[in-house]
């Protein structure tokens, strides 16, 4: 079961049996020779269900608490960081208000890391903040209030998560936490900006902008609010203003190539960017030509056939310029532009209100003869 030693050998008796374990160095030198990952976890509980408060008791269960999120992490075992946090309660009681923050918000982060846990984040979430409330821990309260209205974001519950930031953004300008306040203000503008309503976007995020410059921010903070700000230029097609956004983003963002792979809305603007070049370079390649061959339009822009002829179709029945695709030879055939006959328009408009006139006449004459 485990690689002992032989001053281990009280200690592992104790982890055998369903007493709990002193909370020493010993015993968390005990659960890291544990050859079963199901073993360790059972003693580091053990070390966890000790009464002792004692500074050195309290160090050594946080050593333990760190050491469990990591295993039931590793393993996906997110019921189990649930279940860890509610066992915790009694431990929150005699540790200071700080010291409970960063576990709480560190268990949260571990429960993140395992795929599909959204459920499970949100009902750990909403469990943490009626126990905060309860409790009279307010701060605590708000950031893990602040941790779930982003969950509700990602889920698309939007009217939930715009009630709870409402509430929140009123709570923390009376409390004047600042870093606090830009981070709520940057989610509100996100979630205006999901919900289409860019007006109420711009708006929360200058607000985020003006709180963030009364205090000293991290700079990979200072980073999301810059790609934020650029996905909102590049959204009003202000690309050059969005750039230089981006580019502040890049200075400090490491993982800002994940991020224009991810991002939604910055990989479709890439994508729409990308689409109108091509089109463009299509287009002028095309222009000396009557009628030419795909595959030499293809070997001009260096893209590969398939996906030029494609394009040239589709840009075709946009009426991006007038042709037609001979497939069987290979060739796309480009026709004059036709020239637009003013004839017809006034015709058209002239038609339309004789038809009004008629319309009028008959109505004139209906009730004549009533």
């Amino acid at each position: 079961m485990f690689k002992l030693q032989s001053g281990d050998n009280c200690l592992a008796a104790a982890a055998m049996t369903g007493s709990y374990l002193p909370a020493t160095t010993d015993s968390i030198t005990l659960a890291s020779k544990a050859e079963d990952p199901f073993e360790a976890i059972s003693i580091l509980h053990k070390i966890l269900e000790n009464p002792s408060s004692s500074p050195d008791a309290i160090r050594i269960k946080e050593q333990a608490i760190t050491i469990l999120s990591d295993l039931f992490t590793q393993h996906n075992m997110a019921e189990d960081l649930h279940a860890l946090l509610s066992q915790l309660r009694p431990f929150f009681a005699v540790i200071p208000k700080a010291k409970t923050a960063k576990i709480v918000r560190g268990i949260i982060d571990s429960v993140s890391k395992i795929p599909g846990t959204s459920d499970v984040q949100i009902a750990l979430c909403k469990e943490l903040v009626l126990w905060a409330r309860v409790e009279k821990r307010a701060l605590l309260r708000q950031r893990v209030e602040t941790r779930l209205a982003a969950l509700l974001v990602e889920t698309k519950e939007y009217s939930e998560a715009l009630a709870l930031l409402t509430n929140l953004i009123k709570e923390v300008k009376g409390v004047d936490d600042k870093r606090l306040l830009v981070e709520i203000l940057l989610l509100e503008s996100k979630l205006h900006y999901l919900l289409k309503d860019r007006h109420r976007a711009r708006t929360a995020l200058t607000a985020a902008k003006k709180a963030a410059n009364a205090v000293y921010m991290q700079p990979t903070q200072q980073g999301t609010i810059d790609l934020h700000s650029g996905i909102l230029f590049a959204e009003d097609k202000e690309y050059t203003t969005a750039y230089s956004y981006f580019f502040e983003a890049f200075e400090v963002l490491r993982d800002y190539k994940y991020q224009l792979e991810t991002d939604p809305t910055i990989y479709n603007h890439l994508s729409s960017r990308y689409e109108a070049l091509v089109e463009l370079n299509l287009c002028r390649d095309i222009e000396p030509f009557s009628r030419v061959e795909i595959s030499h339009i293809a070997g001009l822009i260096d893209l590969p056939v398939d996906f030029v002829e494609k394009k040239l179709a589709q840009m075709i029945l946009d009426r991006k310029f007038a042709g037609i695709l001979d497939q069987g030879a290979g060739h796309i055939i480009i026709f004059d532009e036709p020239k637009e006959d003013a004839l017809l328009p006034a015709a058209l408009k002239t038609i339309s209100s004789i038809g009004k006139v008629v319309d009028s006449l008959f109505v004139k004459s209906s009730k004549i003869v009533h």
